[in-house]
C-alpha cells in the first residue's frame, strides 16, 4: 500500500446536517477522539515511514478546539504537513476568525479546506466562510474552498470550485430522486478511490479505518494502525475483492444482490449494494453512523 495521507475524523458532530454529507454529520453526535488517541494515531502513523501529511477533519473538527491543535502540533513536530477542513461556522467576523486561525498559522498549518455550497445556505455560512478564507490569507495559509452544488454568488472568483456530488451517505437517501442515472453495469469501477493501493485512509473516533467511507479495514483501538496498513490484501477482503475487480457491478454480482435497474453514479450502486451486505459483513462495513443508523 502506497499510503502518503491519513484524514482523522475527530467527531462526527456538525454545526450541520446537509443533505450531501456522505458520513451522516449531525449535532447529535457526541463521540470524539481524545488527544491521547491522536497521539497514538500519528505515532503509528510515522512508523509507516510513508506518510507525509495528515488531515484534521470531521464532522466539525474546529468544535473540540483544544483536542484538533495539539493533534496539530503533535502531528508537526513528528514531521508532518498538516490540513485541516471546517465548515468555517466559527469565522463570525473578520477580527474572530484571526483569534481561530492564528494558532492555526502559528504551528504550521499548510493548507485550510472551508466548505460551502447551496447546501450549507446562501447567505450567513456563505459570509463566514468569505472571513475565514480572507483571514487566512493574510496569515499566509493556502487556502480553497470546497462546493458540491453551486457555490454561493458570494465566493464566486475564490480558489476552489464546485466538486462532484457523490450519491452516497445521506446523498444517497435525500438527493436521488430526479436525478439522471445510468444502467447498474455501467458502474464497474470506483472512480474515487484506489481501493487496491490506497494513497490515503480515514480514521473515526470510533477507531474504523476506512479505505471509502463505511468500507473498514480494520480498527485501531483493536489493533495497531500501523500492522492494519502493513496487512492489508484487497484480494483477502470480502468487499474490496469484488470492487476492485470489477466496480459496484461486480460486487452486485458477486453476492448476487437486489437492485434497480439504473443508479445516479458509481457510490449510489456500491452504497445501495453495501446496505444489503452489512448484516453479513457487519465489522467491514461499519460502523452504523456511516449508514444512518440512530441518527434519523
Amino acid at each position: 500500500m502506497n499510503l502518503t495521507g491519513i484524514h482523522l475524523l475527530l467527531t462526527y458532530q456538525c454545526t450541520q446536517e446537509c443533505d450531501h454529507c456522505f458520513v451522516w454529520s449531525s449535532p447529535n453526535y457526541l463521540e470524539t477522539m481524545t488527544f491521547k488517541q491522536v497521539q497514538e494515531l500519528l505515532e503509528e502513523a510515522k512508523k509507516l515511514k510513508t506518510i507525509e501529511w495528515v488531515a484534521f477533519e470531521g464532522g466539525e473538527p474546529f468544535l473540540y478546539y483544544p483536542i484538533m491543535l495539539r493533534g496539530i502540533k503533535e502531528a508537526r513536530m513528528l514531521g508532518f504537513k498538516v490540513e485541516v477542513l471546517s465548515n468555517a461556522y466559527w469565522a463570525t467576523c473578520l477580527e474572530d476568525a484571526l483569534d481561530w486561525l492564528r494558532p492555526l498559522a502559528e504551528l504550521g498549518v499548510s493548507d485550510l479546506g472551508l466548505s460551502s455550497d447551496t447546501y450549507h445556505g446562501e447567505n450567513m455560512e456563505a459570509e463566514r466562510v468569505k472571513n475565514g478564507v480572507e483571514t487566512a490569507q493574510k496569515l499566509g495559509i493556502k487556502v480553497g474552498i470546497m462546493a458540491t452544488a453551486k457555490m454561493p454568488e458570494k465566493l464566486a472568483g475564490l480558489r476552489g470550485g464546485t466538486a462532484e456530488l457523490m450519491y452516497r451517505g445521506r446523498a444517497a437517501a435525500k438527493l436521488v430522486e430526479g436525478t439522471p442515472k445510468k444502467l447498474w453495469t455501467e458502474f464497474k469501477e470506483c472512480p474515487h478511490e484506489k481501493l487496491a493501493s490506497p494513497e490515503r485512509v480515514h480514521i473515526d473516533p470510533l477507531g474504523y479505518v476506512h479505505v471509502c467511507q463505511g468500507l473498514s479495514i480494520g480498527n485501531v483501538w483493536q489493533r495497531p494502525f500501523s500492522e492494519i496498513i502493513q496487512s492489508y490484501e484487497a484480494s483477502t477482503h470480502p468487499i474490496m475483492k469484488p470492487l476492485v475487480e470489477g466496480g459496484p457491478a461486480a460486487l452486485v454480482k458477486e453476492f448476487d444482490l437486489s437492485h434497480k435497474e439504473t443508479y445516479a453514479d458509481a457510490c449510489h450502486l456500491c452504497y445501495e449494494a453495501r446496505l444489503q451486505l452489512r448484516v453479513r459483513f457487519p465489522e467491514v462495513l461499519a460502523p452504523g453512523q456511516m449508514y444512518g443508523e440512530g441518527l434519523e
